[in-house]
């Protein structure tokens, strides 16, 4: 191989600036090596080191509640549901590499983040997602929602782990730098547990799992600059999965899980053996010892460059202690897996490479990780110049509609209501038997086996509200996500996120995260929802510019029994439809502005955290009470689209008739979106007992109408309209959309 010389020149085409090649060379007290400047580049880059964001991430409350450890300190998050049981969780992006090759990218999204739960010896049970495109309208658009969907349904239906629930939103923003956005959840015993750590002079490390090649060489750099024509078309920094060998390892690693000898274990993803190496020598204060001509490769003349770089999937770095290799490679061996000593634990705490008997790269571990010595910025920023401008909605120069029923269905029609079974119809929901609520609701619902207890899970984020406003926006991110698993029947335990940002150097683009993440910050305070992690995804722009600030929430909650599961459809004639919380709807930033009026502005509605929290404790409350019979929260589309929701899931030729107090304009009525606000079903002798309970937390409640028998939805004089056309409005455009 012919090694280039290296210097500032080649330092910065590597993603580095000038202070940090100095930074370097003063850390190594020398001038780094061709492969020391490869591992420098991809730990340092945003992708792993966080160096623009963990400032402000560490304003998050990162510990407390059920957590068993801090964010940062293991794989994923990890949260106690008792009975010496635990659940792993957690989000993270592919986005770059969607954009290049959708099926991959996706893909490998979703075996990447099984591989977090997996690695920390919990069996993966759950996955979700959220997935955000460009107008549908574009067919480059089309494409990559078509291949990313497939690249998610084929991998996760291979490993076969149900995907329960998530998210397909579509905004121009998207259009040129999808988001995507992978999340899993998995359960483990205490004593199971398993630590990315390594420790232990002379213990040996192994690579298992799959070969190495040359697929995903800078993935990690390539996740921190923004998108252009050049590097969309570097498709060698996009990885290569194959689902069959990830149910082996996912296998064999729990089958590890269980070994005393067993000292740590870490999945190979961004930066590969690099990461793995570091990240697991620095957390156990040791060093490592790695011998490249060991790694077993499946492509011809790889450079000991590629090999420390490469990010081939479905590969674990494991430490063992020294005189059990035998065991371990049996189980391997029995999985049929390659299990490879490639390296030694060494007390230098150094990360050294060795090629052909010679030392190629020897850099102290603490130098490359987060939470060492890798660089933390103060950002820049300032507020955007577009926001003052759009808070300024006047209602006034909106004309009021002549069809509501028209307005009802094309909202209902419209891509962020309408129904996404053409999406989530290609993943598996039910394979091994535990999912209780599917795609559709307003959270997933799965049971832990062997037990009463249950698991809800959503992911959610209105990127629109967080552009337009990042702090309220964030906080209603937050608050959404709780809203949804409170109305599945689960209380609100943790969160993860994965926050989707443009240029990190651009002060506007940094004061919509900073903004973004105080208000996350405030929320989950208020809700006792601890961050376990995550994942930041900056540089999302293309040649348009940048998306909409998406912080992606994953809300993880926990029903105390099973029966608890609520659902959004209306169950029974007769029942009352009552609202929980306020109904104050506002126009501003709404699906109906945008979809009905061609406008996005705000402001966007308002929400008060204690009373929000008030709202869901009352609901949750009255669901364990056996109150309520079906729970939907107000959210894109106002209090019609959620009356109509629950209206076309209904069975036995259901109804319902709503008689609204009209203190505000229809449109505002029947579309304005709010927070703080749920639509409940309950039997006539129930509502004495619901307000009465309401009053206890000061959160007042209305009866807006009731369940009928005739197949009808009515509001008022505005709209009455037959089920069979409010359910082909809501469950067909999609594919229609997608056929065009």
């Amino acid at each position: 191989m012919n090694i280039p010389s290296v210097n500032l020149a080649l330092a910065i085409e590597h993603g580095l600036s000038s202070d940090e090649f100095d930074l370097i060379k003063s850390i190594l007290k020398r001038t780094p090596t061709f492969v020391e400047l490869g591992i420098f580049s991809v730990m340092w880059s945003e992708h792993c080191s966080y160096k623009s964001s963990i400032k402000m991430l560490k304003t998050l409350p990162r510990s407390g509640g059920r957590m068993l450890v801090e964010a940062g300190e293991e794989n994923a998050g990890l949260i106690d549901i008792g009975n010496n049981r635990a659940v792993s969780f957690k989000i993270e992006s592919h986005n770059h590499p969607s954009a290049v090759e959708p099926y991959e990218g996706a893909a490998t999204g979703v075996g990447g983040i099984l591989r977090d739960i997996f690695t920390m010896g919990a069996r993966p049970i759950a996955c979700l997602n959220s997935l955000r495109f460009g107008s549908l309208d574009n067919e480059r658009n089309r494409f990559l929602l078509e291949h990313v969907v497939a690249g998610i349904g084929d991998y996760g239906n291979c490993v076969g782990i149900p995907t329960v629930g998530g998210e397909v939103v579509i905004e121009d923003s998207y259009s040129g730098n999808p988001l995507v956005n992978a999340m899993t959840v998995g359960i483990v015993n205490h004593d199971h547990v398993i630590s990315a750590t390594a420790y232990g002079v002379g213990n040996p490390v192994f690579l298992v799992g799959s070969t190495t090649g040359r697929d995903g060489v800078h993935g990690a750099t390539f996740a921190s600059v923004e998108l252009t024509e050049e590097s969309e078309s570097n498709k060698s920094n996009v990885q290569v999965g194959d689902p069959f060998t990830e149910k082996l390892l996912l296998e064999a690693s729990l089958e590890l899980g269980n070994k005393s000898w067993l000292i740590g274990m870490q999945d190979m993803g961004a930066a590969g053996i690099t990461c793995s190496s570091a990240e697991m020598t620095a957390k156990g204060k040791s060093g490592i010892t790695l011998f490249l001509n060991k790694v077993k490769l499946r492509e011809n003349d790889m450079s000991p460059y590629e090999i420390m770089l490469s990010e081939s999937q479905e590969r674990m770095l494991v430490v063992i202690k020294k005189g059990f290799e035998k065991e371990l490679i049996e189980i391997f061996d029995k999985w049929d897996l390659d299990c490879t000593e490639i390296g030694i634990i060494n007390d230098k705490k150094n990360v050294e490479v060795i090629w052909n008997e010679k030392v190629i790269a020897d850099i102290p571990s603490n130098s490359l990780v987060l939470g060492g010595d890798a660089p933390q910025y103060d950002m820049e920023y300032e507020t955007a110049k577009y926001f003052s401008d759009k808070q300024d909605f006047d209602l006034d120069i909106i004309q009021e509609p002549n069809d509501y029923n028209d307005v009802l269905l094309k909202l209902l029609s419209s891509p962020n209501i309408t129904n996404k079974k053409y999406v989530y119809e290609q993943y598996d929901s039910t394979v091994r038997t535990n999912t209780m609520q599917g795609p559709g609701g307003d959270a997933g619902v799965f049971r832990i086996k062997d037990t009463d207890q249950a698991l809800a899970a959503c992911t959610d984020c209105n990127g629109r509200y967080v552009y337009l406003d990042p702090r309220v926006g964030g906080k209603i991110a937050v608050a959404e996500a709780a809203r949804n698993v409170v109305c599945s029947g689960a209380e609100p335990i943790a969160i993860t996120n994965c926050l989707n940002f443009g240029n990190p150097q651009d002060p506007e683009i940094y004061w919509q995260f900073r903004e973004a993440v105080l208000g996350m910050g405030d929320a989950c305070r208020a809700f006792n929802t601890p961050v376990t992690g995550g994942n930041v995804s900056f540089y999302n722009e293309s040649d348009e510019g940048a998306v909409y600030p998406s912080p992606v929430i994953g809300m993880l909650g926990l029903l105390d029994h099973h029966k608890q599961k609520t659902t959004i459809e209306f169950k029974n004639e007769g029942d009352f439809v009552v609202i929980i919380g306020s109904i104050d709807g506002k126009l501003g930033g709404s699906e109906y502005l945008k979809t009905i009026h061609k406008q996005i502005i705000g402001p966007i509605p308002n929400i008060n955290l204690e009373f929000e929290y008030a709202v869901q404790k009352v609901c949750l409350n009255a669901i364990k009470e056996g109150i309520i019979n079906s729970a939907h929260d107000i959210s894109d589309g106002g209090l019609t689209t959620t009356i109509a929701e629950s209206f076309v899931y209904s069975k036995n030729n259901l109804g319902v008739k709503l008689d609204l107090n009209r203190k505000s304009r229809n449109d505002e009525l029947l579309f304005g979106e709010c927070q703080s606000s749920i639509v409940v079903s309950i039997p006539e002798d129930k509502l004495l007992n619901l307000i009465n309970l309401a009053k206890e937390f000061d959160v007042p409640t209305q009866t807006i109408g009731k369940v009928t028998k005739e197949n009808i939805i009515e509001i008022n004089d505005l709209i009455s309209l037959d089920k069979e056309e409010v359910k082909d409005a809501y469950f067909n455009s999609f594919e229609s959309i997608m056929k065009q």
